[in-house]
């Protein structure tokens, strides 16, 4: 690469200092940073680093998140591949650490510890102790990747302890994953040797697990959103606070990813220096980083904004490379195979029927609440239409079903609150976290066309009322597609849009609906395998 150079007013997060310079860049280095006196209307800070996130959400392969990612100044993600593992095994996070490292970006991919994440769901792969092993011994594998067994670290399961030990012996950070886990049984989560949690809801909680040794990811994503409730963090622990997205769907990526903390964050009145700290240089020191951070030596990975207030992204460099400019992407695509582990036959309309004992029908009920991932448990008595249990639109409770991907299995079927359809069904490929068929519906034929049309392409979100169905293909281990970022997240706001057309009210039913079979977070969730309560930890039966 020739040797070029660059001259701004320089924002040294880690001095807290200001001032003009000329950046002396070759061979994708930093060599030198030449203080002058000149007057320059922009600023050179560090690219932006995504905490923790699950490319996977996003609907695109690595390169094409990437390619979305660098217009906002993003230049490296801590990323869990925990979404592909649960499909196909290491062999899937493989894929995703292929496909990275065909484009100027940074990933770092971790190791997922939590593969199945339960015994109580039917998962596409089995990631094991020596499997975990394995991978944390590569370079390019930086972590042990979220503890979603919490239960587990505090029961000191032989295996979950083995993995944790496998990060220790090579030196890598443990993250975490305990939504609502106070005092004693939080201390010795974190005594175990975790490091973080994204999953912080409350200012209490968050401010606990601090003064417990452990840093807090303040999370903002498309489903779970908890930046209102955590940023007052950020005023006095700078040093244990990264921001992170978690879960990003492609049309809110078009849109902005951790830019958009930042300018909220100084919104709310909070040090220009500290916001910067989170965004910029926490996650790189924390997780050991080859992210470059303005500094003599360093890699050349740095962003050029218009000013420190709307923070406009003017350019994005990665290793020296200019990857994007004035709101473009300057990475080309990446022409990639599917690959994919899809075993599946279509239903019929009688599959997703429910028999009642009497006349009406008492059942439980979850409730889906906008930007959470916690679900309420709560009581309905519905009507009883031939035998079977109906749909009540007039309560906003409707059904809730779950397909075995992985093998031809009976569906599961409950009822869920919050989702607010009208008519019509819509289905994904997408659920947290075993990727079974997860569909909400109004009336049996349109959840059987919707669970249908991804099956017919293998994967994908889809829309349906009664019989006409329409699919957004998701080749790529029925979590991706292959297709251009922009192409896919225009599409995808089509969907929302249709399923709000529909009488959706959530603000993102469709990643909403992902997480409705995901166990680990309480009060209901359900899987392949039925309905599960999530503070037993065990499953229970529909009718209450």
């Amino acid at each position: 690469m020739n040797s070029y150079q660059i001259s701004g007013n320089i924002v040294d997060i880690l001095q807290q200092e200001i001032y003009p310079a000329t950046l002396h860049i070759a061979d994708g280095r930093i060599r030198q940073i030449v203080r002058n006196t000149n007057d320059y209307p922009h600023f050179i800070l560090p690219g932006f680093t995504d905490a923790h996130v699950h490319i996977e959400s996003s609907m695109l392969i690595p390169s094409e998140f990437a390619r979305l990612a660098v217009v906002h100044g993003t230049v490296s993600t801590v990323s869990d591949p925990h979404e592909i593992a649960n499909v196909m095994g290491v062999e899937g996070v493989q894929f995703m650490l292929d496909n990275g490292r065909k484009v100027p970006f940074k990933f770092n991919f971790g190791a997922p510890s939590c593969v199945p994440a339960t015994v109580f769901e039917t998962a596409g792969a089995t990631v094991d102790v020596a499997d975990i092993d394995q991978l944390l011994q590569r370079d390019d594998i930086k972590y042990l990747a979220e503890m979603m067994n919490f239960p587990g670290v505090l029961h000191q399961d032989p295996d979950v302890m083995a993995k944790i030990a496998a990060a220790k012996k090579y030196n890598k950070p443990v993250d975490g994953h305990a939504p609502g886990l106070r005092g004693e049984a939080a201390q010795a989560y974190i005594a175990a040797g975790i490091s973080t949690d994204h999953e912080c809801f409350t200012l209490e909680e968050g401010k606990e697990k601090i003064d417990y040794g452990m840093h807090v990811l303040i999370r903002e994503g498309s489903a779970a959103k908890n930046f209102e409730a955590l940023i007052p963090l950020l005023h006095d622990h700078p040093e244990k606070i990264m921001f992170c997205s978690d879960d990003k769907h492609p049309d809110n990526l078009v849109e902005g990813h951790i830019n958009q903390l930042v300018k909220r964050a100084l919104g709310h009145g909070i040090d220009l220096f500290k916001v910067l700290r989170a965004a910029c240089i926490n996650p790189v020191l924390h997780y050991r980083l080859d992210t470059g951070l303005l500094r003599e030596n360093d890699p050349a990975d740095f962003i050029i904004a218009g000013d420190l207030k709307a923070f406009p992204i003017l350019a994005t460099y990665i290793n020296g490379i200019k990857v994007a400019e004035n709101g473009k992407t300057l990475i080309q695509p990446v022409d990639t195979p599917a690959v994919n582990n899809f075993v599946c036959r279509p239903s019929a309309p009688a599959d997703f029927r429910v028999a009642a004992a009497g006349p009406a029908a008492t059942v439980k009920v979850m409730e889906a609440m906008d930007g959470q991932l916690i679900t309420n448990a709560l009581q309905a008595t519905l009507p009883v239409q031939d035998g079977h249990i109906a749909c009540d639109t007039q309560q906003d409770v409707i059904k809730l079903v779950v397909v075995n991907r992985y093998r031809q299995a009976p569906p599961a079927i409950a009822f869920i609150r919050g989702f607010g359809l009208q008519r019509g069904a819509i289905a994904s490929s997408v659920a947290h976290d075993s990727h079974n068929i997860i569909a909400a519906g109004v009336d049996d034929a349109s959840i059987c066309a919707a669970i249908n049309g991804v099956i017919a392409h293998q994967g994908g979100i889809s829309l349906a009322e009664q019989q006409d169905a329409q699919v957004l293909p998701l080749p790529v281990a029925g979590l991706m597609s292959n297709l251009d970022g922009y192409t896919i997240a225009e599409q995808y706001s089509r969907f929302d849009q249709a399923a709000k057309l529909l009488g959706a009210t959530l603000a993102s039913p469709y990643m909403t609906l992902s997480f409705m079979a995901l166990l680990v977070i309480p009060h209901l969730k359900l899987s392949d395998l039925g309905l599960f309560d999530g503070d037993k930890f065990a499953f229970t039966p529909v009718e209450a």
